[in-house]
């Protein structure tokens, strides 16, 4: 497996756990709001971290860490992403994988193995607006409803989560996905950050993107209400 990074400590990642952070590259997709910019497009230009090294690490943290997260990137992309998250799982640790949802198949197959215990899974936008926000007019739409309806079978425990960016998105859109994913146990709504370094395509080369101010972050929050148990704003100052 080809590591590009590795947050030693994380309080947010993973709810309610002390874990680390993987990285790995490659993505499928082009969201022009991605602050992962090498991570995505240039992961051979991104220092890389042996496996030897990580286990090490991962091994001198039992029982000071809970858990671990997996990131990218998209993690799914990995065809040999199983062995590596059982070397994980064989130390006892909890496992979090964030994906997109585009390899239905691939998740279901590493949760019904066991292997993956939290799923956060982006919702990138309403399905009218898929394609301009990720980047591609060939995103299979039916994957990702295919992961979107896994989720919520409540099979594992898992998140949606969208981040919020004014010129990629409006109420309706919102509301949209309110209706989507109706009857989620978690929806978190995440600021926009400019990393400085964004995944630019061809829908947004030109593109200055900014963040909803907490105000509107809050009214988007109760419109999702009816449709989600539970809307957390995550990044805003509450």
């Amino acid at each position: 497996m080809r590591i590009h990074g590795l947050q030693k400590l994380t309080l947010l990642d993973y709810p309610e756990k002390t874990a680390c952070t993987i990285f790995l590259g490659n993505c499928n997709f082009r969201c022009p709001f991605c602050h992962n910019q090498d991570l995505v497009l240039h992961p051979e230009n991104v220092e890389q971290i042996s496996e030897d090294a990580l286990f090490s690490f991962l091994k001198k943290r039992q029982g000071l860490l809970d858990g671990v997260c997996i990131t990218g990137g998209e993690p799914l992309l990995h065809t040999d992403l199983a062995p590596f998250l059982s070397s994980i799982r064989s130390l006892g640790y909890s496992i979090k994988l964030d994906t997109n949802g585009s390899f239905p198949t691939r998740l279901k197959e590493l949760v019904h193995l066991g292997l993956i215990d939290y799923v956060a899974m982006d919702i990138k936008n309403s399905l009218e607006q898929y394609d301009r926000t990720t980047g591609f007019s060939s995103v299979s739409l039916s994957s990702v409803q295919e992961s979107v309806q896994f989720l919520l079978s409540d099979v594992v425990e898992y998140e949606f989560r969208t981040t919020m960016v004014r010129e990629l998105h409006t109420q309706n859109d919102f509301l949209s996905i309110g209706k989507w994913i109706k009857g989620a146990k978690r929806y978190f709504l995440q600021e926009f950050i400019d990393s400085g370094s964004l995944v630019v395509n061809s829908y947004s080369s030109s593109t200055q993107f900014h963040p909803f101010t907490k105000e509107e972050a809050l009214e988007i929050q109760k419109l999702l209400l009816p449709f989600v148990s539970t809307v957390e704003l995550r990044g805003y100052e509450i």
